[in-house]
């Protein structure tokens, strides 16, 4: 997932080993956008006397990776980070074993992909394209409403996008694109975005802090980032801000839903002390935070929003849909002929 995020997630605690001599100890493998505070993660292993170590291993594709050759001698307990753009490459390798958590009753069934429970959704956030308020307003241009209005002369030169083969909020926008307007129409709209001057950087920090107006010295101010960042942009300001200097555009099929699974992998020897952190996980203590350390929006209905989110962070009625499946068959061959179109 994985995306990743804001450069400003907290420093993530790599090993967390307070508590009673004797404990179970449980190995959480994550992507490196994972965060949790070391105040929580204290008091669930004071509570159950389970020691957690945590094992950051790169970004979602990398960890995964390392999950499938780590196969047959796990290098944890449990796996946090699998997203639904990777959900069918890890349901295939047979990594996890099933775990129907009680907390699943807390979870709209719309994140919960996997029917034999291998999976179970953590978290979900929207990549969507992001404007400079103040940069339209200065202009008197209206800011892009959908993606079509990106290829729009008007709007030439103003959009600045994340290599799909190097960047997962780019293959996320990629994904809208295609789940918008279908496979046979995706290159087209990318091949006029192309003749209307997009820019594309390897990563998501190299565009929104290289080349993004709001938030550098860059010439962009249309960018695709997270719904969640405006919110982010206030969180974070330095000034406190009555409104966020930028803005997510939500209209239908314009962004795309990433949903972040953990789940037990198999060969664990602590199943029990495993399942207790997928519950804990799960549970509202652990998902409340989710907003303020990761940026994206908690799983659990019952998980209450900061107000910061609550305020100014856009959720989109209608994303753009693949079935995962097909992102699973299909996603070189889609990165491969949007290089082609895009790049060459």
């Amino acid at each position: 997932m994985t995306m990743k995020r804001w450069i400003w997630i907290p420093v993530l605690v790599l090993l967390v080993s307070c508590g009673q001599s004797g404990q179970n100890t449980v190995r959480l493998m994550t992507h490196d956008s994972f965060s949790v505070s070391a105040e929580l993660l204290q008091s669930f292993e004071e509570e159950e006397g389970i020691r957690v170590v945590l094992l950051p291993s790169g970004d979602a594709g990398a960890v995964l990776n390392q999950a499938i050759l780590s196969k047959g001698n796990p290098l944890a307990d449990v796996f946090f980070g699998v997203d639904n753009a990777f959900l069918s490459r890890a349901l295939a390798a047979e990594l996890f074993e099933p775990y129907h958590s009680p907390r699943l009753t807390e979870i709209p069934d719309g994140l919960q992909l996997d029917p034999e429970y291998r999976l179970l959704p953590v978290d979900y956030g929207d990549v969507c394209l992001n404007y400079d308020k103040a940069w339209f307003a200065q202009r008197n241009l209206a800011p892009p409403a959908n993606l079509e209005d990106l290829i729009r002369p008007e709007y030439a030169g103003l959009l600045v996008v994340e290599n799909p083969a190097t960047s997962s909020p780019g293959l996320a926008f990629l994904l809208a694109t295609i789940g918008h307007l279908g496979t046979g129409g995706y290159l087209d709209y990318w091949a006029k975005l192309r003749a209307n001057d997009v820019l594309v950087a390897d990563g998501w920090e190299e565009a929104y802090w290289g080349h993004f107006t709001a938030a550098s010295d860059g010439t962009r101010p249309v960018v695709v980032s997270y719904a969640s960042s405006p919110p982010a942009e206030v969180f974070y300001s330095e000034t406190p801000l009555e409104e966020a200097p930028t803005a997510a555009i939500v209209a239908d099929g314009s962004c795309f839903r990433q949903i972040e699974f953990v789940g037990i992998l198999k060969g664990t020897k602590q199943r029990a002390a495993a399942r207790a952190l997928v519950d804990f996980m799960l549970g509202w203590r652990f998902q409340e935070e989710i907003p303020l350390q990761m940026f994206m929006f908690p799983a659990n209905l019952n998980a209450v929003l900061p107000e910061v989110f609550a305020l100014y962070a856009a959720v989109p009625q209608q994303t753009a849909e693949v079935d995962p499946i097909d992102i699973e068959v299909h996603r070189e061959e889609w990165i491969e002929a949007w290089t082609e179109v895009v790049l060459r």
